[in-house]
């Protein structure tokens, strides 16, 4: 393949996904010619038509462009799509995201954020200290960065801040010199089958970083044990036995003053203004990378202060003094624990509603008993349909699976198109939608129900 500097034209078969967008974007940078499909409009595909990257919605031949250096694809797009199958039979260049990203990677001092949940926030974290503080990168996010309203930031050094997606492996095809991993947790059995194998995949990972490379890791994980040698900050948000953790916090405001115990000295009075105390781990984490590239302290508290959050992570849609109603991306069990004991601790006095979307009738069937202990934190829940996502329904899957196990004193079954009539009906202290499928279609119009009341 060419270099990508090089590249004039490039085609995106799957151009509104979070990942696609960014690379879209990166390309469209540097100057090329750059356009794509997806399967319908959403309002990340209207902002990147309004930065003149058009977007078609329709299968159809006679639309996909015939000059192309470059054809991207996600693994989303099905087997019998049209587009890919011309593309492919007629010996196109055609690579996935992972490996263009890899290509990146391998050209550029790239840190790199892994991990089952959390790397989101944490590599739009590590971009923000870093641009915010002079030090300078690009980034690829996996999420819409509040501060930059983008998940693309573009920099004027060879530093890339990447998130390296452990679904079908994608985190294999990169080269970090620095590397975070916030968790190892089940996920993903469809592909990778079992724990064992997800703990392999992640061990493989950190074999990429560089030999003069850091990695950072969440302490208590179940591969430490197996870590090559190179230099490492373990931390935690609490485990006083971590390299770096957090010595003392303080909610203020709906966000956090808190101090962080790093190598034996102490970072005082680190503002942050984004809920849930799970932001405090992840700005650990951030921290640990910005000290190792020598950013002073006085510039990473400033950074962290201004940090804005990412758009569906613990995001404040709606608050008044009657009702507040945040919503959330969190698909795991261990993703909707700590949403939700943060929301019980933020408003400790009020009934809070959850309403969840399950994601994947394979997560469901693997996590349905993990999925109901952590969705019964809430007072009261509200269940919808399963989110197919990339794969057809499975016999005696369903979202009932979870529904029966639920022992929160309220829960109701509905489907997803009687939401907005339920909400209508209700009265909510706090509501928190949560889930990775279309839930987020239904924000606009939940806030202005709850407004209206």
């Amino acid at each position: 393949m060419k270099n990508l500097n090089e590249l004039k034209t490039i085609y995106f078969l799957g151009i509104g996904g979070i990942g696609m967008s960014a690379l879209a974007r990166y390309f469209k940078s540097l100057g090329a010619d750059v356009s794509g499909y997806d399967k319908t409009p959403t309002a990340l595909t209207n902002e990147l038509k309004n930065e003149g990257i058009p977007v078609t919605y329709e299968d159809d031949l006679e639309q996909y462009p015939k000059q192309v250096d470059l054809v991207v694809y996600t693994p989303a797009i099905p087997k019998d799509h049209k587009g890919l199958n011309f593309y492919r039979d007629n010996q196109y260049e055609l690579r996935k995201r992972s490996e263009v990203l890899g290509i990146i990677s391998a050209d550029r001092f790239t840190i790199a954020v892994a991990g089952s949940h959390g790397k989101t926030t944490v590599s739009s974290m590590v971009a923000h200290i870093l641009t915010q503080s002079g030090f300078g990168c690009s980034a690829f996010l996996g999420g819409i960065a509040v501060n930059y309203n983008s998940n693309y930031l573009q920099g004027s050094n060879d530093v890339v801040v990447i998130e390296a997606d452990e679904f079908d492996r994608s985190f294999h095809r990169l080269s970090p010199d620095m590397a975070i991993i916030t968790a190892v947790d089940t996920d993903h059995l469809d592909i990778y089958g079992s724990k064992e194998k997800i703990d392999e995949a992640f061990i493989e990972f950190t074999n990429k970083i560089s030999e003069e490379g850091f990695l950072v890791m969440k302490q208590g994980q179940s591969i430490n044990e197996n870590l090559p040698v190179l230099d490492k900050a373990f931390y935690s948000l609490h485990d006083t036995e971590a390299d770096v953790y957090c010595s003392k916090y303080w909610v203020v405001d709906g966000g956090y003053i808190f101090n962080v115990h790093y190598f034996g000295t102490e970072i005082k009075s680190i503002r942050l203004n984004i809920g849930g105390f799970h932001n405090i781990e992840n700005a650990i984490a951030a921290i640990c990378i910005a000290k190792e590239l020598k950013i002073t302290d006085e510039h990473i508290k400033s950074a962290l202060a201004s940090f804005r959050g990412i758009k569906r992570r613990f995001e404040k849609v709606l608050e008044t003094e009657q009702v507040v109603f945040i919503d959330d991306y969190a698909h795991h069990p261990e993703e909707i624990r700590v949403l939700l004991e943060s929301v019980c601790e933020i408003y400790p006095k009020k009934k809070v509603t959850a309403v969840f979307q399950p994601h994947l009738f394979s997560r469901t069937k693997d996590l349905a008993v993990e999925f109901a202990e952590q969705l019964s934190k809430a007072d009261e829940v509200i269940l919808l349909d399963i989110y197919p996502a990339r794969e057809l329904p499975q016999e005696g899957v369903t979202s009932q699976l979870i529904f029966d196990q639920l022992t929160c004193s309220e829960k109701t079954l509905i489907h997803k198109e009687d939401l907005l009539a339920l909400v209508s009906k209700k009265e909510f202290e706090v509501i928190v939608t949560i889930g990775a499928g279309d839930i987020d279609k239904y924000l606009s119009p939940i806030a202005e129900i709850l407004r209206n009341k």
